[in-house]
């Protein structure tokens, strides 16, 4: 059964805020391969005007997918979990996220669409630090592949 239409527009609460710690951001930009000095070395992120070092650009990814998991474990929307696959992510930055940062999530539902039997559902989470200024906006688009036979 398709998702409900009547869920596009609705948000969920801010999520408790995440402080980014410079050894997360090391952690991450070694695991994703990146080797900025930006990342690792403050003089290196000062250099380049910023106060700290700062994330990757898919570091926002380990707080908004987190946030997005209210979604997913909405039992209204009736998302069946074990049927999703991540289609799609990309983020729209007004600032990099830096270590210090405590930054909240509210997370949206943009959009739900069916497509060959695929329920399809546009989530946009939304990033401000702890004074509420606007960091990064992560889109993420999560398919729910139609079970088999149908």
């Amino acid at each position: 059964m398709p998702l409900d239409q009547s869920f596009v527009g609705r948000s969920y609460p801010p999520t408790a805020p995440y402080e980014v710690g410079r050894e997360k951001i090391r952690e991450f930009a070694e695991a994703v391969g990146d080797a900025n000095p930006a990342y690792t070395d403050a003089e290196a992120a000062k250099a380049l005007g910023h106060p700290d070092v700062i994330a990757p650009p898919t570091f926002p990814f380990v707080i908004t997918y987190r946030a997005a998991g209210q979604v997913v474990a909405d039992p209204e929307l009736g998302l069946d979990y074990s049927r999703v696959v991540h289609g799609d992510q990309r983020f729209a930055y007004t600032r990099p996220v830096r270590a210090g940062d405590r930054l909240s999530v509210t997370v949206t539902i943009d959009s739900i669409k069916s497509l060959a039997g695929n329920d399809v559902l546009s989530v946009r989470g939304e990033v401000h630090d702890d004074s509420g200024e606007h960091v990064v906006t992560a889109y993420m688009t999560l398919v729910s592949r139609a079970p088999e036979g149908e």
